[in-house]
């Protein structure tokens, strides 16, 4: 002890700040659009070491929290942006087309399962964060998006936990 603060032995510069709580870190970590549970689940059991269960319900519940926002706000925020910037405009373009060409083969072809096998496939350029842009250029409900955006959360985070466990287990 150094007066009231513990020296933490973790590496500082793996962590968001030595007096953040761990839960606090890996809600936080899910929540980023690139990492998602790729970067939490991982981070959780190796530098924070939270266990299993507790990794994949934090990853989960964090990763879910930007998808509310995006589905409920995207298509104004959008919009809103891209009439007061070129910028803006040709970043959701691009950001939208390359969304639809992604998925909108797989989605007449399996329907919703296309959502979620989509957000469930924990590969870079998939997840929360695309299959919430997939859904709004979908036209799919908002409840109806959750919840198969949820599912494949739920798919993805169990596919990361397992790899993120036997990885560790190897070291």
């Amino acid at each position: 002890m150094c007066g009231n603060r513990e020296i933490s032995t973790r590496a500082p510069h793996l962590t968001f700040h030595a007096s953040m709580h761990p839960y606090i870190q890996t809600l936080i970590a899910a929540m980023t659009p690139i990492g998602e549970l790729r970067l939490s689940i991982p981070y959780a059991l190796t530098v924070l070491r939270l266990g299993a269960v507790e990794a994949y319900v934090l990853s989960v519940v964090g990763n879910l929290i930007p998808v509310v926002f995006l589905l409920l706000f995207l298509g104004k925020a959008s919009d809103v942006l891209s009439k007061k910037s070129t910028l803006f405009q040709r970043f959701f373009t691009w950001l939208f087309n390359r969304t639809q060409r992604r998925i909108d083969k797989k989605y007449k072809t399996l329907g919703y399962l296309a959502l979620v096998v989509f957000v469930a496939v924990p590969l870079p350029i998939t997840g929360a964060w695309t299959g919430s842009v997939a859904a709004y250029l979908l036209g799919i409900p908002f409840w109806r998006a959750l919840g198969l955006i949820g599912v494949g959360v739920a798919v993805s985070g169990a596919i990361v936990t397992l790899a993120s466990l036997g990885v560790v287990n190897l070291v």
